[in-house]
């Protein structure tokens, strides 16, 4: 009896383990609350919003196509193939297993980025690419499904069957399909599974504005949760178990085996069994019909959202343009924008560098800007196809001093690196100084910036060296001093810092004056501080690099931002200092005061600008940050 209750104790735990942040989230998806712990009553505004958002549904749409092509492809040549390794010597079986295994146990990173560099090679990253890859991918779980069906059927039954006249694609489907439908089926299952979930093959072998829903959701997911994104996860939920019910009550129709030979199943039996099976049969077909209509809603719903033939390939930060304006620059000129994002300069750099999609036109930060024009990877822009430049503050163009020269580049917005704080619990003397990051005072209530640069700058500074600094030795103790802040700090974050500070779930955070600017907004009771040592004046920069396969569309884009409408919306959304004059003329008076936005000149005064590293420089410093986050 223990035992018994021990037993379904056990069972209870894993399942509530298990289906518990299931059903929370499920739950999430309906509350009238962005909040994670309040009840704001019942609603479908998620689900409404969810359905409204172009991005969310060209990314269910791409994640439909490619899993249902990767399927039905992987499908038929893994099924090939498993009957042209099933008709090999046991030798040659053993050889060609072995070969089929080997995706099977590799690190999915691993096949992506393989993929990736194979790619390159040969074509532009795409739909195209991403397809072929979860095509590769599949075959082997379609072989391993079916390879041991084709292993219990008795093949001299189809030889059987081809001596009495029958042709071979006859017997085929006449003896051997029969035998291995399940073990197919099976492997199309599996294959939908693979390819309706893959992250890492996708995320390596995707071009620009090609998004699935675990790209996406990953790209959002670092700015921060929305409550969409829980109607989207419970759709994808039920999807599955409704596709998981379907292939369950599809059953293959049967009649009762009487115990004795010689007793035959009653009318009133079979009747009953004939009705089991026909009301499966309904279910199943109307689940699966249902389906088949969400997949075709979707894809209706994503065409109808599709702009015109000429693109634009945009890459720029994480959470820094409004989607408003993208599609306002969409509707105004036919230009579809195939935007993409990236979360540090770093990241964005190799993203470039690694030439698997081709940019049209590029955000970034200032000493990479000049990193790439040093490296002749920039085009000269042409001031003269901009009307809109002429808006932008001169102060802030002759402070762009990595183009000295003002010929590559094009400001965007502008801010200070410094410390956004709680005044419920952090003292405003603290954050005067940057000892206040290790001084153990708020250990476990701070973070610090998910970037190289960004995080290396307090330590430089408190150090008392710049923060360009290349030399080993003083990386080394910067180094040294973040290795012994390390186990104070709570997370690093770059997009995520304002909402976790609004939610007040920490006490503390270096972050860039912008993200501040937007918390501050939400939540009255933090602030902001660049500490009397100095920190970083930053300014992000649109250029066009050499890759730019439209330029007429990159400079009309370039003249859209600055128009005094669109640099509005910008900045509403981004809350960062914008170089657009007439944005600061509209502002209202406590606005244009609010030192976290615009950094006054004595801020500024004791501040520097991030240079150009050289490649040992960059490599040195991309190593110890390597052993910082490793520790």
């Amino acid at each position: 009896m223990v035992k018994k209750v021990t037993s379904r104790l056990y069972m209870a735990l894993i399942f509530l383990f298990l289906y518990l942040p299931i059903f929370v989230l499920i739950v999430l998806s309906f509350n009238n609350s962005t909040s994670r712990v309040n009840w704001g009553g019942f609603t479908l505004q998620w689900y409404i919003n969810c359905f409204r958002n172009e991005k969310i549904m060209n990314a269910f749409a791409t994640t439909l196509q490619i899993t249902l092509l990767a399927a039905v492809i992987s499908t038929l040549i893994g099924t090939l193939a498993a009957m042209g390794i099933s008709a090999m010597k046991r030798r040659n079986q053993t050889i060609f297993l072995g070969a089929t295994n080997i995706p099977l146990l590799n690190a999915d990173i691993v096949t992506g980025i393989s993929m990736m560099l194979l790619f390159v090679k040969f074509m532009n990253l795409g739909f195209v690419t991403v397809l072929i890859a979860h095509i590769t991918f599949n075959i082997p779980y379609v072989i391993l499904n079916v390879l041991p069906k084709l292993k219990q059927t008795n093949r001299y039954t189809y030889e059987a069957a081809l001596d009495l006249g029958a042709t071979p694609l006859y017997a085929f489907f006449k003896v051997t399909w029969p035998e291995i439908r399940s073990g197919v089926f099976s492997g199309f299952l599996m294959a939908v599974t693979m390819s309706l979930d893959d992250f890492s093959i996708t995320y390596f072998t995707k071009g620009a504005g090609v998004n699935t829903l675990s790209t996406m959701l990953y790209t959002e997911l670092r700015k921060g949760i929305r409550p969409e994104l829980y109607a989207l996860s419970t759709i994808l939920f039920f999807t599955v178990l409704l596709l998981l019910v379907a292939a369950n009550l599809h059953p293959e129709k049967t009649v009762a085996i009487p115990v004795n030979p010689e007793q035959t199943a009653s009318p009133k039996a079979k009747k009953r069994i004939h009705r089991a099976y026909i009301a499966k049969r309904i279910a199943s077909v109307t689940i699966i019909a249902v389906l088949i209509l969400g997949s075709a809603g979707v894809f209706f719903t994503s065409a109808s959202m599709s702009r015109g033939e000429q693109t634009l390939t945009v890459l720029n930060y994480g959470k820094y343009i409004d989607e408003d304006a993208l599609r306002m620059f969409e509707e105004e000129t036919g230009i579809t924008v195939k935007y993409e994002e990236y979360e540090d300069p770093e990241e964005m750099y190799t993203k470039y560098k690694t030439g698997a999609i081709s940019y049209d036109l590029i955000c970034t930060s200032d000493y990479i800007v000049e990193k790439l024009i040093d490296e002749d990877e920039v085009l000269a822009i042409d001031f003269s196809k901009i009307d809109t430049y002429s808006g932008i503050d001169p102060t802030i163009i002759d402070m762009c001093v990595f183009d000295p020269d003002h010929t590559y580049s094009m400001p965007y917005f502008y801010g200070t690196l410094g410390l956004l704080y709680n005044t419920k619990l952090v003292d405003e003397e603290d954050v005067k100084s940057w000892d206040v990051l290790w001084n153990g005072k708020y250990a476990g209530e701070f973070t610090m910036m998910n970037s190289v640069r960004d995080s290396f700058s307090p330590a430089l500074i408190t150090l008392g060296y710049s923060i360009n600094e290349t030399e080993e030795s003083r990386l080394r103790e910067a180094l040294d001093l973040l290795i012994a802040q390390s186990p104070d700090v709570a997370a690093y974050y770059v997009d995520e810092t304002c909402d976790e500070m609004a939610a007040e779930n920490f006490a503390l955070a270096l972050c860039y004056s912008g993200e501040a600017a937007a918390a501050m907004d939400i939540n009255e009771n933090l602030d902001y501080y660049v500490p009397e040592e100095g920190s970083n004046f930053w300014v992000d920069s649109w250029f066009i690099p050499k890759t730019c396969q439209n330029e007429d569309a990159a400079y009309e884009f370039l003249n859209f931002l600055n128009r005094e409408d669109v640099a509005e919306m910008n900045f509403e959304y981004v809350y960062y200092a914008s170089p657009v004059m007439s944005v600061m003329e509209n502002m209202d008076a406590e606005t244009r005061e609010n030192e976290t936005i615009n950094p006054p000149k004595e801020v500024l005064n004791r501040c520097e600008v991030y240079r150009i590293l050289d490649d040992d420089a960059t490599a040195l410093y991309n190593d110890l940050w390597a052993e910082l986050k490793a520790n």
